[in-house]
């Protein structure tokens, strides 16, 4: 069995699967684990509120969540459930946070409160707004060192993993796959697991899938983040209303575990993998967040990082859903698909895992 990309949904689906499986190759193109998408984020552990009903993302977010606490706690990964915090600056944005109340609920999340302007000036003082929405089991995570940890564990079961080889080809011969490294190698597997990331869905055009045809075509979608210069001074973290179509949930801000705040991201759809953070962007961030926290200026923000999403949904789409799916019916027996991992994918990577490890014969 060869496993395509070392992200941390990667190295939770090798670490489940080598629970009981023999033989497995873990197959990374980059010399280390998570250098995609994986380490390129807010590092939140989400609760689910934000996903439709009955879709992949609300059952692996909000089974996920639980998952990730319990391993982080058996495994000593640093973490902590600071609780989140949704504002509605103005009256017209409180039915949006009722629909999101709605919405967690009905996916099973707990927790969930509502808080005045009274309450929320004691929680959170120096944060502006009529109304909030608290999700007391939103947390932060540090990301690397969950997916050290998965490495490790995958590695103690016996999990050969290939850094360093990039797969340039998949050819279906005798009743499995065959595919193809940069160097002329080989590699012969009866089952494949594609958790490519931002490069899954040309993982599947190698094993011969259209797609167009199945809506496999993935879109790079751009993040940046400006990190706050001044001493923190929020304690949770604080969300704006997210945007009507859910192409990202608007820039946030969040604290990391050593204390550092920092906001973003933002949304732009680009067609390179450039992590670079313009400053120019500074005034447009500095305005997104102005209203919220009126006491920051500008010359308060500094660049920081930026990542890129595997977004299914195009510029101006309807949201789409996690693609996770075994491909005998393209008769492609034992490929396995996970496209479109994009946020909750690091709440949900040990969620994922499991439902992979019931797809696999």
């Amino acid at each position: 069995m060869v496993i395509i990309g070392a992200g941390v949904v990667g190295l939770a689906i090798a670490a489940e699967l080598s629970k009981e499986k023999q033989d497995i190759v873990l197959l990374e193109k980059e010399s280390s684990f998570g250098q995609g998408s994986s380490s390129r984020n807010s590092e939140v552990i989400h609760a689910g509120i934000y996903y439709p009903k009955d879709s992949l993302k609300a059952e692996l977010c909000v089974t996920g969540s639980h998952l990730l606490y319990e391993y982080c706690a058996q495994k000593n990964v640093p973490h902590k459930k600071l609780g989140k915090i949704i504002v509605a600056l103005d009256l017209g944005e409180i039915s949006q946070l009722e629909k999101l109340c709605r919405m967690g609920k009905d996916n099973g999340v707990t927790g969930l409160g509502w808080m005045d302007q009274r309450q929320l000036a004691e929680y959170e003082p120096e944060v502006k707004a009529v109304r909030a929405l608290y999700s007391p089991q939103t947390g932060i995570i540090d990301s690397h060192k969950l997916m050290k940890v998965l490495e490790n564990q995958a590695r103690e079961n016996g999990v050969l993993i290939a850094y360093g080889n990039e797969l340039r080809g998949i050819s279906k011969e005798n009743g499995g796959y065959v595919l193809q490294i940069k160097g002329q190698e080989t590699l012969l597997a009866e089952q494949v697991i594609n958790a490519a990331g931002l490069f899954s869905d040309r993982v599947a055009a190698m094993a011969g899938i259209d797609l167009n045809k199945q809506g496999y075509q993935l879109y790079f979608c751009k993040g940046e983040y400006f990190s706050y210069t001044g001493k923190p001074f929020i304690k949770h973290l604080v969300y704006p209303v997210p945007e009507r179509d859910t192409v990202g949930l608007g820039v946030h801000a969040v604290l990391d575990l050593a204390g550092n705040l920092k906001f973003g991201p933002s949304v732009e759809y680009v067609e390179d993998l450039d992590y670079s953070v313009s400053p120019d962007h500074c005034r447009a961030f500095w305005e997104s967040i102005h209203t919220l926290f009126p006491q920051i200026k500008e010359s308060d923000l500094a660049p920081d990082q930026a990542g890129i999403r595997p977004k299914l949904q195009g510029p101006g789409e309807a949201v789409r859903d996690f693609v996770i799916r075994e491909e005998s019916s393209l008769d492609l027996p034992g490929f396995i698909n996970l496209i479109g991992i994009e946020s909750p994918g690091l709440t949900a990577c040990l969620a994922i895992a499991r439902r992979v490890s019931r797809l696999v014969c």
